[in-house]
């Protein structure tokens, strides 16, 4: 039942987190969006904790991977995915980052020797159909440059996310709770942030209007503070690959309120490209055979 709970929260949760983030982009740099969020979100986690009580220091050789999953999952990421929306409806960026179950399959092979069975291939394929079938026409025929931005944007911050799920993934085999990995690591990413934002020259351009604070107070307590430790607890209680598994419904959920808010208008090819891709991902979770054990 509370594995239900917790995947069902992650799901309506990130599912709406999408067209927040675009109500962030534009008169504020993205650097300085991404900062406002993480900084917000650890300032809460880190004075709920202290007052609990529950906010140990993990240890000297778990910080290295604490660093790993501040700059995967709460920095790194959140620019890529912050510039993605800028070129794509927030919708199509999540469909881009619920292929983070094949890239979790990926490296969960390369960094914890996890078997590549023939689903996985199987649902790589279906996943590429799906996106040739939703962005084909702007990359293949009409060649639009701010399609293919959007694309690799997304592209890159769904790896991005996917390596912080490894780092989590060790940080709670190690015994690091969830919470205490997010309060650090959202911590830590906002620090770099704020380095980049003055390596970079980056202005801090104050919040312009109601709607902006709006979004930046969901992203940071419901988005990032609630958001994140559900999915954490998920990838700790039943492993990264299981918990990915939220990301195939997340587009239900993103594509609804871009329909909505951002007026995205459906064709059949849209259609087909979404369902393909949902498929590939669910293709991910049938029921493995003796043989794939």
């Amino acid at each position: 039942m509370q594995n239900s709970l917790l995947f069902l929260s992650t799901v309506l949760i990130w599912g709406s987190t999408w067209i927040a983030i675009t109500w962030q982009v534009g008169s504020v740099p993205v650097l300085v969006s991404v900062f406002y969020r993480f900084a917000s979100a650890a300032v809460i986690l880190l004075l709920v904790l202290s007052a609990l009580r529950r906010l140990p220091l993990p240890g000297w050789r778990d910080q290295p991977f604490i660093l790993a999953q501040a700059l995967c999952l709460f920095s790194f990421n959140f620019i890529c995915f912050y510039n993605a929306a800028a070129y794509l409806p927030s919708g199509l960026v999540s469909v881009i980052f619920s292929l983070a179950t094949l890239y979790n399959a990926v490296n969960a092979r390369l960094f914890f020797g996890e078997r590549i069975t023939a689903r996985t291939v199987l649902a790589a394929l279906l996943g590429v159909a799906g996106l040739l079938l939703l962005f084909g026409h702007d990359v293949l025929v009409r060649v639009d440059g701010d399609t293919l931005k959007g694309i690799a944007f997304g592209a890159l911050g769904t790896l991005f996310f996917s390596l912080g799920n490894m780092a989590s993934r060790r940080n709670s085999a190690a015994g690091v709770a969830p919470l205490t990995a997010n309060a650090w690591g959202m911590t830590y990413g906002a620090a770099v942030l704020l380095g980049l934002i003055g390596l970079t020259g980056t202005p801090l351009v104050a919040p312009p209007d109601g709607r902006y604070l709006a979004a930046l107070l969901y992203l940071s307590v419901i988005g990032s503070v609630v958001g994140f430790t559900t999915y954490l607890m998920l990838v700790s209680r039943i492993g990264s690959s299981r918990a990915a598994y939220t990301t195939v419904l997340f587009p239900v959920v993103a594509l609804s309120l871009s329909t909505l808010f951002e007026g995205y208008h459906w064709d059949m090819a849209a259609l087909a490209g979404l369902a393909l891709t949902l498929l590939g991902n669910l293709v991910i979770f049938w029921r493995t055979s003796p043989r794939e054990r």
